[in-house]
């Protein structure tokens, strides 16, 4: 399988106790992946791609039939193939792989039946512990805002990614689960941003707010590139979307930018024997993310930029890998920007 197929279902809940009329809508999953144990040869490996291309085509087949992209399950079944996938390149040898993948399988035949009520709930799989409960309110808060349909995916995906970061925290502990956190921290962000733009019933008359004193305000994004690559063309499409919500949110809510610091790494493959090469090339991240964000009309006080190499590497990737792409995978939390905004903006009464 090329990597252009694989790139179909690359990185881009439904617990026992929901409502009978979803258990009947949903039928099993019956998709199973080779043991972990026997995943030692090409037909084992080769059978189980088949099994995620399979589940890929059935999503496809969903948006076909006119289930839209941006439909909530249908965005949780897609994130729960894709963690499947991830962590099944990444040989994760746990239940994980399967158990996502089995939420995912779930989803998509509930939405092939037209199963009603499908439910809102995103389980734990493989005993994964709820990291960041100030999260997970967040994505309750949401769910009961009339703005909801505005941001179901960015709200699907960030739950899922919680998930996925609970299971690395219980294998790996939070080195290797702050990626993920982050990632449903951006995504939340744009999800509120998309929530707060989003049509609502007219309200009622507001009383006038007395004007109190600048509220301090901090935000951040993580900007990640492809594989040796530096320039914004090449920044993933979820971190560009997390900069244009961070850009937007600063527009929106009036905040002063008084300060913006721009950390730049690389991960540590470096085939050029040129030792100040990753230096050079995280250096050239930082730049690009800079001009972007000043491009899109972001102002700014006074902007700090440094580049730190290969010295911080948040993900070892220590395994075995069978191709060099797995590993350039599993390496992208190491291709990173760490963006840090700090400002005020005005405070109003309710």
């Amino acid at each position: 399988m090329n990597k252009t197929t694989l790139s179909i279902v690359a990185l881009l809940g439904i617990g026992l106790g929901c409502a009978q009329a979803w258990a009947q809508g949903a039928g099993t999953a019956t998709t199973q992946l080779t043991p972990q144990a026997q995943r030692i040869s090409d037909t084992a490996i080769h059978a189980d791609h088949q099994a995620y291309l399979a589940l890929q085509e059935r999503i496809h087949q969903l948006n076909e039939r006119g289930v839209p992209v941006r439909d909530y399950h249908l965005s949780k079944a897609q994130c729960w193939l894709d963690v499947s996938l991830q962590e099944y390149s990444r040989n994760d040898r746990s239940a994980f792989p399967q158990e996502a993948l089995s939420e995912s399988e779930k989803l998509i035949i509930a939405l092939e039946n037209k199963a009603q009520p499908l439910p809102l709930e995103t389980p734990l799989v493989n005993g994964a512990v709820r990291l960041r409960p100030d999260l997970w309110a967040r994505t309750d808060a949401i769910k009961k805002d009339s703005g909801f349909q505005c941001a179901w995916p960015q709200v699907a995906c960030a739950e899922v990614e919680l998930v996925h970061a609970g299971n690395e925290f219980n294998q790996q502990q939070w080195r290797h689960a702050k990626p993920y956190v982050q990632i449903a921290e951006d995504l939340l962000a744009q999800a509120n941003v998309l929530v707060a733009q989003c049509p609502k019933a007219p309200a009622a008359p507001e009383v006038v707010a007395a004007v109190l004193p600048p509220v301090p305000v901090a935000l951040s994004a993580l900007v990640l590139f492809d594989f040796d690559q530096s320039g914004a063309g090449h920044i993933r499409s979820d971190s560009r979307a997390a900069l244009d919500a961070l850009v937007l949110q600063v527009k929106q809510q009036g905040i002063r930018v008084e300060s913006l610091s721009l950390t730049g790494h690389a991960d540590r493959l470096n085939s050029t024997g040129n030792k100040d090469y990753n230096q050079q090339l995280s250096q050239k991240r930082v730049e690009a993310v800079r001009d972007l964000l000043l491009a899109q009309g972001l102002t700014v006080s006074s902007i700090a930029v440094e580049a730190k190499g290969d010295t911080e590497q948040v993900e070892a990737c220590q395994a075995k890998f069978t191709t060099p792409v797995q590993l350039q995978d599993c390496l992208l939390p190491n291709r990173r920007v760490q963006v840090e905004l700090k400002g005020t903006k005005a405070a109003m009464t309710p």
